[in-house]
């Protein structure tokens, strides 16, 4: 069982959803300035800790050291961790959300399970957003996708510097899924391993937007935070 966050959209009776999952040893707190930077009124949040202690956080899956080519997976954590989130997206669409009112947004760690979980959801969601991750056996995932994955929007982030997972080794994976016909966007930061600040904050408030056909929200100048 995930425990479950949840940030109510401040315009009453929207249904429209964002499932947001942290990286290794980190927890939902980590990413508790999300929705006010993102300053969506009409966007219910879920932030999710993942199902495993680490370091006084959490992890959704296990890691060797990292290496030339970025961390390598141990263990069935992804598999495992792919059906927690399936039944989390079941549950939602259960409650009365449907799935293309709901997208999913991950960091990390966070970003593989963004990917691994959204892009298999049996109905196609509102959209996918992975940031500084990568992709588990990307053959895998586009063999097994629904048909209807291919018309989910999907945006992938990355640091140009980014130390822990080398920019290098994510291009190929994520040009996999553009060559088999995915709905992805690629925008490269300048950055290592975190937010790029408000330029990210802002790249990823339009693709929402655009995902869920919902117009530019007009936000706050001088709005801050940490990101």
């Amino acid at each position: 069982m995930l425990n479950l966050h949840h940030v109510p959209a401040s315009e009453h009776g929207s249904r429209r959803t964002l499932v947001i999952l942290h990286g290794l040893g980190d927890s939902h707190e980590g990413w508790s300035w999300l929705p006010n930077e993102l300053e969506l009124p009409w966007l219910n949040h879920v932030l999710v800790d993942a199902p495993d202690p680490h370091f006084g956080g959490y992890s959704w899956f296990g890691l060797r050291n990292e290496g030339a080519n970025g961390p390598e997976i141990v263990g069935d954590g992804v598999a495992r961790s792919r059906r927690m989130l399936l039944d989390l997206l079941a549950s939602l669409h259960a409650s009365g959300v449907p799935a293309s009112e709901i997208a999913i947004l991950g960091f990390s760690q966070g970003c593989l399970m963004a990917l691994d979980a959204g892009l298999r959801n049996p109905e196609g969601l509102a959209g996918v957003v992975g940031i500084s991750g990568w992709i588990d056996q990307p053959e895998r995932l586009i063999a097994e996708a629904p048909e209807c994955a291919r018309k989910v929007p999907v945006l992938v982030t990355h640091g140009s510097h980014d130390p822990l997972i080398p920019i290098d080794g994510v291009r190929p994976l994520v040009g996999r899924l553009q060559a088999a016909g995915f709905d992805v966007v690629w925008q490269e930061f300048e950055k290592e391993h975190t937010v790029a600040g408000r330029a990210e904050v802002n790249f990823i408030r339009r693709f929402l937007e655009s995902a869920f056909g919902m117009p530019p929200t007009k936000v706050r100048r001088g709005s801050g935070g940490e990101v």
